[in-house]
Order: C-alpha cells, then sequence, then structure tokens
C-alpha cells in the first residue's frame, strides 16, 4: 500500500474503482510527465447521490460533499494510469458547479475537493484552481471536476 492510499485509509476513504465514462472519452490520460482527468461527477457506485442546482435542490454543504466525491474520482482516474506515490504536484483543479442564478459560493463547494487533494497528496496536493458556476452539468450533477498532476 502506497503513502497516498495509507493517508486517504487512515481517514476512513478508499479509493475506488474508475468511474465508467458516460459518452467518449477515457477517464484520464497520461502525456510526458503530466495526467489529465475527464470530468469527474460525483458517483459513488454508479450511482450520483444528488442532482439539481446548487443553492435551489442542493444545499452548499451537500455541494461540497459531492465536491469532495468529485475529488476521490479524480484520484482514481489518476490511479488508472499512474501509481498514486508519483505525483509530484496537483497542478490544476477545475470545479464546475451547476449553481442557481444567485449561487456565489462556488469557491466553498470547490473546497471540499480541495481539502481532498491535500489531505490524500500532503504538500504536492496544493494546487491552482478555478470555481466555476455553470447552468447545468451532464445528468444534472451539481458538481464535476477535472484535474491535470504533475508525475515522476
Amino acid at each position: 500500500m502506497g503513502a497516498v492510499v495509507e493517508r486517504l485509509a487512515s481517514m476512513g476513504i478508499s479509493v475506488p474503482e474508475v468511474a465508467a465514462p458516460v459518452a467518449s472519452y477515457v477517464p484520464a490520460l497520461r502525456s510526458g510527465n503530466h495526467v489529465y482527468t475527464s470530468g469527474q461527477l460525483p458517483f459513488v457506485d454508479g450511482v450520483l447521490p444528488g442532482t439539481g442546482k446548487v443553492g435551489a435542490e442542493v444545499s452548499p454543504e451537500d455541494a461540497q460533499e459531492y465536491a469532495r466525491l468529485c475529488a476521490l474520482n479524480v484520484i482514481a482516474a489518476i490511479a488508472s494510469v499512474v501509481d498514486l506515490d508519483s505525483v509530484v504536484r496537483v497542478v490544476k483543479l477545475t470545479v464546475f458547479v451547476a449553481s442557481a442564478p444567485d449561487f456565489t459560493g462556488q469557491p466553498a463547494v470547490a473546497n471540499g475537493a480541495s481539502d481532498l487533494m491535500a489531505a490524500a497528496f500532503g504538500a504536492a496536493g496544493s494546487h491552482a484552481r478555478s470555481a466555476v458556476g455553470v447552468a447545468v452539468l451532464p445528468l444534472d450533477t451539481p458538481v464535476e471536476i477535472d484535474a491535470v498532476v504533475e508525475v515522476a
């Protein structure tokens, strides 16, 4: 068991199997010293735990948990192409939040993902980030996240 998996296990978290794509793409690919993930949804065992817009049908607190689940699925996507301990830096997260028109708390939602990356990868988990409010996301999910990581 590697250091990243051990850190997650110490928090009671196990890395799931990579989520099956919902269209024509791969969950992650390596190009040189970087891994790029496709957008990951907050699937748990193939099921979305909630749908709708944050600030309307979905609370900011639930959305932050969905962002954490997306980040866990990002980690699973990374693990599908490289050993997690080869990650030397989480470079960038892009967090898309399906938002009610007046919802402006996207950065707080994104913290669910950022905090998990820091916990999983330690100092290497510190990253640049965008948190973007959008009208709708695939399958009416409240949150979707993609990432770029640098690997050894």
